[in-house]
């Protein structure tokens, strides 16, 4: 839920999220590390659902 009151940055969410169903929102990012047990925290994360499963790289 967009909680700000300019409707210039709600018109350019579109830079830093991908919009889907039921205007939810699903960031623009690529995860990469290269230890798996750093991205395994990110994913337990509640904010970790945020992410789409391949974007995580390792």
């Amino acid at each position: 839920v967009y909680n700000g009151t300019s409707e210039l940055q709600l018109e350019r969410m579109n830079v830093y999220f991908n919009e889907a169903s039921g205007n939810k929102y699903v960031p623009r990012a690529v995860l990469v590390d290269l230890e798996p047990g750093t991205m395994d925290a990110v994913r337990a994360d509640p904010f970790g659902q945020l992410f789409r499963p391949d974007n995580f790289v390792f």
